[in-house]
């Protein structure tokens, strides 16, 4: 996929577009509805740019590239990017993915703001070419497991897929609550049926089930039947990736999808500028947008800044990430060095894990902030 939000032009010409590549997951077996609300945030801020005067009089292009949820498709976008002349890449939702994307936007010296994916390890070495808004999944996952610590749930099961990102994820929640007296099993999505699950999760006294799984297979067959059952009617579901933001996961399960505690990273209540923000990716999205959709506003307003104030080269794009301060929708963006952390990070992102209400699944609550 390839869309423009302004005409294409000479890369030499003085008034010629400065691109932006983008990396966004807009079909199966990524996750769509994330990947359009990113998409959504990044078009809002790229014509707010260009209604502003653009790149000191140049218009600035976003040029889209659909990764599938495929590591491999995002690398190879990152090496088309690269060479239609991009100034800096954007986006990317799935972690796996964007750790594939940042790997090769190192390898070719392209500046890349990463939008959504937390993973701590986003490079395996440190970099200056690699910079991300979401706080990472260490410190999000932590604030995660507090919540059900502070809810009395010490017996948490997992049910979780092959992934690095799921992973990295068990063993946040197992060093945070071991050593506070809970402990946690997994159980493998793929060699269990739903009903199979529902046995296994009574077996082992579970009081609490985490879907460390993909969206919406398997993760809604799974939450139907714990629903059904009447031995896990105590049971707390969780979905700590984040798909109850989703008005998807609301279409499919209805009042069986409330009340599943989820990450999101926005804060409390939103300042003047997140609300018109807000207010202008509802419309177009027809619904009320996600954190994603935010990061996606968030990622162009950081780097068209970059671009106006330190030049569209790419060196110097990159060595803007400490410079750099923008009133983001969700706060002022930073970027700092984090101990443990290749990359340049947004460190004080906003964290927050809520649910959506069982007596009005259309309304959230929040239960959490860190």
């Amino acid at each position: 996929m390839n869309t423009s939000t302004s005409p294409s032009g000479s890369a030499n010409a003085p008034d010629a577009p400065v691109r932006l590549g983008a990396l966004v997951p807009l079909t199966r077996p990524g996750w769509v509805g994330a990947g359009r609300h990113l998409l959504a945030g990044l078009e809002l801020a790229v014509r707010e740019v260009n209604d502003t005067g653009g790149i000191g009089g140049r218009p600035l292009e976003l040029v889209v590239r659909d990764t599938a949820a495929d590591p491999e498709r995002a690398a190879a976008a990152v090496d088309e990017l690269a060479g239609l002349g991009v100034a800096a890449l954007a986006g990317e939702y799935h972690s796996v993915v964007a750790r594939a994307a940042a790997a090769r936007a190192d390898a070719l010296r392209v500046p890349y703001l990463c939008s959504s994916a937390v993973l701590d390890a986003l490079t395996d070495e440190p970099t200056e070419w690699v910079a991300r808004l979401a706080p990472a999944q260490s410190r999000g996952w932590r604030v995660y497991a507090d919540l059900l610590l502070g809810l009395g749930h010490r017996r948490i099961a997992v049910v979780t897929q092959p992934s690095v990102y799921w992973a990295t994820g068990t063993r946040v929640l197992r060093d945070h609550v071991t050593p506070r007296g809970g402990t946690v099993v997994e159980l493998d999505a793929n060699g269990h049926t739903p009903e199979a699950l529902c046995e296994a999760l009574v077996g082992h006294g579970a009081t609490a089930l985490l879907l460390l799984v993909g969206h919406p297979q398997p993760a809604v067959p799974f939450v139907r039947a714990v629903r059904s059952d009447p031995r896990l009617a105590e049971l707390l579901v969780g979905a700590p990736a984040g798909q109850p933001e989703f008005a998807e996961w609301a279409g499919l399960l209805g009042g069986d999808g409330a009340g599943i505690p989820f990450l999101r990273y926005l804060p409390e209540h939103l300042g003047p500028l997140g609300e018109r923000v807000g207010k202008e990716l509802a419309e177009r999205l027809g619904e009320e947008p996600s954190f994603v959709a935010f990061e996606g506003w968030d990622t162009v307003t950081v780097l068209a800044e970059a671009l106006r104030v330190h030049g569209t080269d790419r060196s110097a794009v990159a060595a803007a990430w400490p410079h750099v301060t923008v009133e983001g929708t969700r706060g002022p963006i930073r970027f700092s060095r984090t101990p443990g952390i290749g990359v340049w990070q947004w460190t004080w992102s906003p964290v927050q894990v809520a649910d959506r209400d069982p007596a009005e699944p259309g309304r959230f609550r929040v239960l959490r902030t860190g």
